[in-house]
This record gives C-alpha cells, structure tokens and sequence, in this order.
C-alpha cells in the first residue's frame, strides 16, 4: 500500500508546486522553498523528494519544451494530481484541527481559503 500522508518537507514541496503552477520544475522550486521559506535547500533533497511524492501518486510530471536558455534542454513539469490535493487537504484539516485544540489560541478564529 502506498504511503498516503505527507513529511513537513513533501508537504512545503507540494504545496509550492500548486503556487508555481505551468512553472514547477525543480530548479525553480528550490528558488521559491528558498525564498518562501528564508532557508537553503539543496537541489538533490528537492529531487529525490519529487521522485518520492510522484511514486506516492501526488505529482505527475511530463518534459516541457526545449528552451534557448538552457541550451536547448528541457525542463521536467510537475503537477499536483487528485490524490496530491487530498493528502495536502488531510494534512491542513489535520493541523488546523490541532491548532484550534491548543489552549494557547482558544477562542482564536481559523479561516482556511
């Protein structure tokens, strides 16, 4: 049975995928971890955690079209499948529900959208 919940930094990947769109391929999603995030990330954990959460069955990706600044090579694409959103709805229900039981924020009002 394949995994179906989502580590901390699978789930920053994923979501960053849904924030690039026809832009998310891995050079450009470790720009965007870095700048989101204010943190380093290094272009073969960004990799291998898209190879991981494509086995997963949250990503599906195809090669873009070749590009003259990159000297004619291609750039592979990835998009959040079905099962990609519901895991990440899983996971935001998940912590929000957690958040709201925090007696530090009781009373607090958690809007999602």
């Amino acid at each position: 049975m394949k995994e179906t919940k989502l580590g901390d930094f699978e789930e920053t990947l994923l979501l960053i995928v849904g924030i690039l769109d026809k832009e998310a391929y891995a050079f450009r999603i470790a720009e965007e971890f870095e700048a989101q995030l204010n943190r380093p990330v290094s272009i073969g954990a960004v990799h291998s955690t898209l190879n991981r959460l494509g086995e997963k069955g949250f990503l599906k990706s195809e090669m873009g079209q070749p590009t003259a600044e990159r000297g004619g090579r291609r750039k592979r694409i990835y998009e959040i499948t079905g099962a990609g959103h519901r895991a990440l709805e899983l996971s935001r229900d998940l912590k929000l529900s957690l958040w709201k039981q925090f007696p530090a924020f009781a009373g607090f009002k958690f809007s999602v959208g």
